[in-house]
């Protein structure tokens, strides 16, 4: 019996009804784009083992960094401590965040990150002695699967299970293009009210709605509306952040800083289990106090680990690099190219391109489901094929690692086009 075939008696995967799946390729290597199964088989990691890894897999400048701390210091607890890779880190963060930026706070994935700043926001109001318990968020959106980050997704089959669960959380159409006024004005409806925290929103592409896309100038007006009302921002960068729109952080295009951000994924290069919150310092002040119940009651275990910190100290130096940047500039020219060639062709209804974001909407004739038909049959043709991509029903999208090859990057192009054949 081989890894596959005992993996089905095992475990449990993520977004997988199992009654129906098949067995699943066995990964066991994995070197810059490319990953090999068990049985010898090559695959293109597209999608960056889902928006990870941006400077390939075993890559070997974070793997030393990780080696010597591992060897130094592999773990202390947050709690009462802090350590000198964690107080490095912030160093270099407060250098690439926006100015307004002034505290972090560490947990361990993107779910948990988003987490953390909507109880900041709740609790800051709540420390102040004023009522706002309700989220603004986008149509469409996904946050994450932890509570408060599962309210404030739209994605309604991930969330319906659980709605006399959750948070309040109030949607705003997402501001694409001929829809910014309709946006403005269901957030200033909302913003009447005066009952609202936050408005948490992914900046300018919306990754699991199928990488949907909007203009910078419609978010600016958005947040300086909530400036306005005294309403806190939250940029989820969990996806966007650290290269992906060709800027460092999706909130670099922005004339309006957000009041906190959430950073995951991409932080340590895809090699382990991080996540940052950060804040203002009018935020972290209002929790600053005397009174030790209005301190922010949240932690966890790994907190701040030292090993992650490593791992995103030496991820931020080889991002910073001028050779990933153009590696950067190379996928986002090459993309072009491409969308160029393919979006007149008969089967696709739109395309676009943001930094290393590719992707392109495939005409239907009915509408096609998150995990439906039409999806499952293109995500096993492209395994098939040896492309490791995710449909999102019918939106077909490329995220790789910024050091994939010219080569690897045109087998993936020919590959979504042979794709296109067979839908």
């Amino acid at each position: 019996m081989n890894y596959s075939q005992k993996d089905k008696l095992y475990n449990w995967h993520p977004y997988t009804q199992h009654k129906t799946a098949a067995n699943f390729p066995a990964i066991v290597k994995g070197k810059d784009a490319l990953l090999w199964d068990e049985n010898g088989k090559e695959y293109v990691d597209a999608i960056a083992s889902w928006w990870v890894n941006p400077f390939g897999h075993s890559n070997q400048v974070i793997a030393d960094a990780i080696y010597k701390q591992l060897t130094t210091l592999e773990h202390v607890l947050f709690g009462g401590f802090t350590h000198n890779k964690a107080v490095e880190l912030a160093e270099k963060l407060m250098t690439i965040l926006p100015t307004n930026q002034k505290k972090l706070f560490y947990s361990d994935n993107g779910s948990t990150a988003v987490e953390v700043a909507l109880k900041a926001a709740l609790q800051y109001n709540y420390n102040k002695g004023i009522k706002k318990t309700k989220i603004i968020a986008f149509e469409e959106a996904f946050h994450g699967d932890t509570f408060g980050a599962m309210a404030s997704s739209g994605i309604s089959f991930f969330t319906e299970a659980f709605q006399g669960s959750l948070l309040q959380v109030d949607r705003i159409p997402v501001p694409t293009t001929g829809n910014e006024e309709k946006s403005i004005f269901e957030l200033k409806r909302l913003l009447a009210t005066n009952d609202y925290a936050a408005f948490l929103f992914e900046p300018l592409v919306l990754g699991a709605a199928g990488m949907v896309m909007y203009e910078p100038e419609a978010l600016d007006k958005l947040i300086a509306i909530c400036n306005d009302n005294h309403v806190f921002t939250i940029a989820d960068e969990v996806m966007t952040g650290f290269g992906k729109t060709g800027k460092t952080f999706a909130t670099d295009y922005l004339q309006h800083k957000p009041d906190m951000m959430c950073l995951s994924k991409a932080l340590t290069g895809g090699t382990i289990p991080m996540a940052i919150t950060s804040f203002t310092q009018e935020i972290f002040d209002g929790f600053c106090d005397d009174d030790t119940n209005k301190a922010l009651f949240h932690g966890h275990t790994f907190t701040a680990n030292p090993t992650g910190c490593a791992a995103a100290l030496a991820s931020i130096n080889l991002l910073q690099t001028d050779q990933m940047q153009n590696h950067i500039r190379r996928v986002n020219e090459s993309h072009l190219v491409f969308e160029n060639k393919i979006k007149n062709h008969p089967k696709v209804k739109t395309s676009r391109v943001l930094g290393v974001i590719f992707a392109l909407e495939i005409k239907t004739e009915s509408e096609e489901t998150y995990y439906g038909t039409m999806r499952n049959k293109l995500y096993n043709f492209f395994i098939e094929k040896g492309i490791i991509l995710r449909p999102v029903g019918n939106i077909v999208y490329i995220l790789p690692p910024y050091i994939i090859t010219e080569n690897q990057l045109q087998k993936v192009y020919q590959t979504i086009e042979k794709a296109l054949e067979i839908v």
